[in-house]
């Protein structure tokens, strides 16, 4: 700026205020002027981005659960880890996410769009659960996420061929259909009940909802199980008319100990029972013919077997005639050459007392009288157009398979089942079979069905007629079907492969999974060639007593091969805990069986029931309580007459009478246990 004013002759006086040249010296002084400005502009920067974070991750909290873009964890009350789950199908956009209450939801992940939310549905103690979805809305994207295992013991599921308590997870497994099998003929398929529900012992539950198309695989490197859904390479159908858009969708619940929270998920997932099925199923044995006659069955066999159970003094809840009573699979009518006088000998077996069931199934083959009126009358499941009946192979031939979903298949089988009983006084039936595996892998049914398993509902609900004795060896959400359910075959062998060893482990797993009246198979296996231990066509004497001592604490006792075909001191031995089970095993049975219909509480419970924070009682599989009062220990080796006895802190009187008053879990190392005995001890 300047200004003038008046000066000297020629000219003016021009006043300015003259710019500055900087010298060396001050150089510096700006340079680190420059720097700190930037400094404090980064700094401006970061304290921004770091307050956009703090936000982002408030928002990306609900309750104990923190989400990230590869999966979520969620804490348990007390800041503990007890659940991770990633995600293997997409990396989530978190700039898509946003909170709403107790919801998180987003709507990409970092390739495309979905619908994804976790929504808190309990916030409040003791109990805290969520709910998941993950919904593609492209067609044919799997849905998959990984539930990290290694935080806990886990149990439930379903049962299988070689079964541990808790899970035991080995080697690698694609995922697959989560339906119903028959794993003693395929033992590497998940088995004939099954509900897609696990536990875990640091107080975590999940449930996956019944609508996904569902299938689980594992990984035993990265300690990982694998839920995923997809309707791709998969016999689950999509909605008809709608897009195959996969969803995965599941509830996860976390409580303050394993019990408690068990006790919560069966009360608000779960089917539970509405009756008690007859008291006699649990206070007398059932005796079959399978495993003593196989198919060779016909009438004298039938009349001398009625007659050495009475000869032998043994009590009887109802006689099971099993199978090829028939002529041909898929016929309701007796063998007129192997039952000669059917009705006579159904007289005979009534005036001595006796209740007969009778074996069945829901295959009609192809070379029976009633095969030809199945098809007229459209009554068999279908191939995937629905124009023609689909021919399915089991384990008794070829033939077709009753549409359960169809009210005409249901009203003719049930017409059979009711012509037996009206004729010859039938009292009850078991169902055998009913596992998807029996499908074709892809087919049609009268009302669609979405679930494969859903075939199993529908078979199962065929017993409830006569589910005061009825039998069932497969179950689906069925648990309110309220009849006896027994697991698959087992082979006369001592292992965890469908042996004695098998038996707690499966039986604490179907408990867990809501079915409370059980059947274990019959006394010492089915003794089938080349699946028994010892050099006999009976099974091992031995691996008999034992199985004998521990089917005696069950809910029910399940004879076929005698006792008699031994020696008399296994008919003593078998006289004595048929007497235990009808004078201390079954009334307690009975008093937990009336529970059930209120709180769906297993009657056969794990160790950890009662020790619900005993890190060893969560790996116990070779005892187990009825009820919280009556603790069962069984010897499972050959040749031992001692065992190693885990007893939980209490008060506890021993079979001999021996009292245990103790404030710490306590090993019996050694305990004697003579091969007429089975170790038990009662709370005092």
């Amino acid at each position: 700026m300047y200004q003038v004013v008046p000066g000297g002759a020629g000219g003016t006086i021009t006043d300015v205020i003259p710019k500055q040249k900087h010298s060396k010296d001050t150089q510096p002084l700006v340079g680190a002027g420059v720097i700190g400005l930037v400094l404090l502009i980064a700094a401006v920067t970061a304290w921004c981005y770091y307050i956009a974070s703090l936000r982002k991750a408030e928002l990306l909290k609900t309750q104990l659960l923190d989400l990230n873009k590869d999966g979520y964890i969620i804490r348990n009350q007390g800041g503990s880890i007890v659940f991770r789950m990633d995600f293997r199908s997409g990396t989530l956009d978190l700039d898509s996410c946003s909170k709403e209450g107790e919801m998180l939801s987003c709507e990409r992940t970092t390739d495309r769009k979905l619908n994804f939310f976790i929504e808190t549905v309990r916030p409040k103690d003791p109990v805290q659960c969520y709910r998941v979805r993950w919904e593609e809305l492209v067609p044919d994207i799997p849905v998959e996420h990984a539930m990290t295992y290694k935080f806990a013991h886990w149990y439930g599921g379903a049962v299988s061929a070689i079964q541990h308590w808790p899970i035991s997870i080995s080697g690698q497994q694609a995922p697959k259909p989560f339906v119903t099998s028959d794993i003693y003929s395929n033992r590497n398929e998940f088995g004939g009940i099954l509900e897609s529900y696990w536990l875990s012992s640091n107080a975590t539950a999940i449930k996956i909802n019944n609508s996904v198309p569902f299938h689980l695989g594992w990984n035993d490197t990265e300690k990982t199980m694998s839920f995923q859904a997809r309707y791709n390479d998969s016999p689950f159908k999509p909605i008809p008319g709608e897009a195959p858009c996969a969803e995965l969708s599941y509830r996860i619940c976390v409580g303050l100990d394993v019990t408690s929270i068990h006790k919560y998920m069966v009360r608000r997932y779960f089917n539970k029972p509405n009756k008690v099925p007859a008291k006699v199923m649990f206070r007398h044995p059932i005796w079959s013919t399978w495993a003593l006659h196989k198919t060779d069955i016909d009438q004298e066999k039938v009349l001398t077997y009625a007659a050495n159970i009475r000869k032998y003094k043994f009590n009887c809840s109802h006689l099971e005639i099993d199978d090829r009573y028939t002529s041909r699979y898929g016929e309701f009518e007796f063998d007129p050459t192997k039952f000669p006088n059917a009705s006579a000998m159904f007289q005979k077996l009534k005036s001595n007392g006796f209740l007969v069931s009778l074996w069945i199934h829901p295959f009609v083959n192809y070379d029976s009288e009633n095969f030809h009126t199945c098809v007229e009358r459209g009554l068999f499941v279908r191939e995937p157009t629905g124009r023609l009946p689909a021919l399915v192979r089991w384990w008794n031939g070829i033939g077709g398979i009753l549409d359960f979903t169809n009210p005409e298949a249901r009203d003719w089988f049930s017409s059979q089942l009711r012509s037996l009983r009206s004729r010859y006084g039938v009292s009850s039936f078991k169902f055998d079979a009913g596992e998807t595996n029996y499908l074709p892998w892809k087919f049609s049914t009268r009302t669609p069905i979405r679930d494969p398993s859903f075939f199993t509902r529908r078979y199962t609900e065929m017993a409830i007629p006569y589910n005061d004795r009825a039998e069932l060896r497969s179950g689906y959400q069925s648990q309110n079907i309220s009849c006896f359910f027994g697991p698959v075959d087992r082979d006369s062998v001592w292992g965890y492969e469908l042996g004695l060893k098998s038996l707690i482990p499966t039986v604490l797993t179907i408990s867990i999974l809501g079915y409370q009246f059980i059947l274990p198979d019959m006394i010492g296996g089915n003794a089938y060639l080349n699946r028994t231990d010892g050099n006999s066509v009976l099974p091992d004497r031995e691996l008999y007593i034992r199985w004998l001592e521990l089917s005696a604490f069950m809910p029910s006792m399940q004879f076929s091969i005698p006792p008699w075909e031994y020696d008399n001191e296994v008919v003593e031995i078998a006289r004595k805990y048929t007497a235990l089970h009808e004078s201390i095993v079954a009334p307690r049975v009975l008093e937990l069986a009336g529970e059930v219909l209120n709180t769906g509480d297993p009657i056969i419970r794990p160790l950890w029931w009662i020790a619900t924070g005993d890190e060893t009682a969560y790996k116990i599989d070779s005892q187990f309580l009825i009820g919280d009062d009556l603790m069962v220990a069984p010897v499972l080796e050959p040749g031992k007459q001692e065992r190693d006895i885990y007893l939980p802190a209490g008060r506890w009187r021993s079979y001999k009478g021996e009292r245990f008053d103790i404030k710490e879990p306590l090993h019996l190392t050694d305990y004697p246990v003579d091969l007429d005995e089975i170790a038990y001890f009662v709370w005092v």
